[in-house]
């Protein structure tokens, strides 16, 4: 087996301070993989065992920092709004003409924005991506109660009754 290629001096001060920077969990075991071998000059078992994973991916990533360098150690951001057929501000955008109907008093019908979002789009969408959208904005569906819950009917009933006719 052949000697593996040290790492300078100068990346150990760099790995050293980014390993105090890490926020992450995983963020921290990539930089620790390239610190133990820079610092302690342990091999790519020694460092699997330390951090708890498998050698081949030790070696595999301590190759790709010799060639890359720091880039390696960034993580990309997994996630994200891929199918999405607006930006969060051009819902907003979109939602503002419903707003100010409903703070006049008027009555919003999911529907009626339905029909105005896939003319936006220009595709048809399920309800539910409306009602999604609604939501991610902080609209919530609010109807007056069908009836009082302190109302007793035997009340009513006797207050009929009993009205004095004028």
């Amino acid at each position: 087996m052949r000697k593996p290629t040290p790492i300078p001096v100068k990346d150990q001060e760099t790995l050293a301070e980014l390993l105090r920077k890490a926020e992450t969990k995983d963020e921290f075991q990539r930089i620790q993989c390239i610190w133990l071998r820079a610092s302690l000059n342990l091999d790519s078992r020694q460092v699997a065992v330390a951090i708890a994973w498998h050698p081949n991916s030790v070696r595999k990533l301590q190759a790709q920092y010799l060639r890359q360098g720091e880039a390696v150690l960034q993580l990309s951001k997994s996630g994200g709004r891929y199918r999405q057929n607006m930006t969060l501000e051009k819902e907003e955008a979109f939602l503002a003409p419903f707003l100010e109907k409903a703070q006049t008093g008027g009555v919003i019908v999911a529907t009626e924005i339905k029909v105005a979002y896939e003319d936006k789009v220009g595709h048809k969408v399920p309800k539910s991506t409306i009602y999604r959208m609604l939501a991610r904005h902080g609209w919530r569906k609010i109807t007056p109660r069908r009836r009082h819950p302190k109302k007793d009917v035997s009340l009513e009933d006797e207050f009929k009754k009993n009205f004095p006719k004028s």
